[in-house]
């Protein structure tokens, strides 16, 4: 007798796990569809404007990314004016969100009692939630008047020895685009910030407190750096908000194409130019040289949400003591 062949014979069948029904195989290719057809989007959007931006590039050269003029008569364009507004007016606003926001976090996630961390954060949630031409509204009536006669006389009145605090007050301007622009981003930054906190593992925190270290210092030198890419990524999502926003910015930051070093001065950003100009734009030249604008502004706030991506995950995929 071959024991070999009887030992195969008599073997069970190899497990293969229950096989999918019907229902499952088609809802499986249906989200996957849905996966890609939002990639195919991506891709038609990157292709169209780069497309279209290919022939602005051949048209006025790789020099457009740096001219200051902007004429659309005389079908001279450069975009330096509006990379400038956009830059600094996004920084500007990070200067300003990023260390509010952290105390937000902060206080929501390691200080604040049990019963109020839910309704204030709610409260900071909710900011992100009011459309954009309320804030826009809002600038218009109450902080450019504000800015013009409180914050600019006494900024220029304290530092007005420096460049970015000289000039008449206008209220509109760079200054004010960028306030209003923290106050958009703000709730996006501490949002990503307070769940970014949340997933600091708890032991670390009371390994600290058990060798002496005060609550400051827990959070300081521990959960702190142990979030740092998170908050990193979180600060860059918010970059990428502000370097896109539109409607508040076109109405507030005063829409003069110039670059000058006074915060106070009037100033137009990449989506606000498309905004004021492509529905009123007469000449190919000008159609193109908006469009490749936009190019512009997509690749920046598609790398910028990109790299923030990452870093928030990175703080997820990394085993426990290996993040910092």
């Amino acid at each position: 007798m071959n024991t070999t062949s009887t030992a195969h014979a008599a073997a069970p069948p190899a497990e293969s796990g229950p096989r999918p029904s019907r229902g499952d195989s088609i809802f499986r290719r249906v989200t996957a569809a849905f996966g890609i057809l939002l990639i195919v989007l991506i891709a038609w959007i990157i292709l169209s404007l780069a497309s279209d931006a290919r022939s602005g590039f051949s048209r006025f050269g790789i020099a457009f990314l740096w001219r200051t003029d902007w004429d659309p008569v005389r079908e001279s364009f450069g975009a330096a004016p509006f990379v400038f507004g956009t830059l600094v007016s996004s920084f500007l606003a990070l200067l300003l969100a990023v260390p509010v926001a952290l105390g937000i976090a902060v206080y929501l996630t390691e200080l604040a009692p049990p019963r109020i961390r839910r309704p204030l954060g709610f409260v900071v949630e909710l900011l992100a939630a009011v459309p954009s031409v309320v804030y826009g509204l809002w600038g218009i009536f109450i902080l450019a008047p504000w800015m013009r006669e409180t914050v600019q006389p006494k900024l220029e009145s304290t530092l007005g020895f420096l460049p970015l605090f000289q000039g008449p007050h206008l209220g509109y301007g760079m200054l004010t685009a960028g306030v209003i622009l923290a106050i958009m981003i703000l709730p996006t930054i501490s949002s990503v910030m307070r769940e970014v906190l949340v997933a600091v593992p708890g032991i670390l925190k009371e390994n600290a407190l058990a060798l002496g270290a005060t609550r400051v210092e827990a959070i300081s030198q521990v959960v702190l750096p142990f979030a740092r890419s998170g908050m990193v990524g979180a600060t860059m999502l918010g970059l990428g908000r502000a370097l896109g926003e539109t409607m508040a910015v076109t109405m507030i930051i005063g829409n003069r194409a110039d670059i000058s070093a006074s915060l106070f001065a009037p100033s137009y950003t990449m989506a606000s130019v498309i905004a004021n100009e492509y529905a009123e734009a007469a000449s190919g030249a000008h159609l193109t040289a908006l469009t490749t604008i936009g190019l512009l502004l997509f690749a920046v706030t598609f790398v910028l949400n990109v790299v923030a991506r990452l870093l928030v995950w990175r703080v997820g995929r990394l085993p426990e003591g290996a993040r910092s």
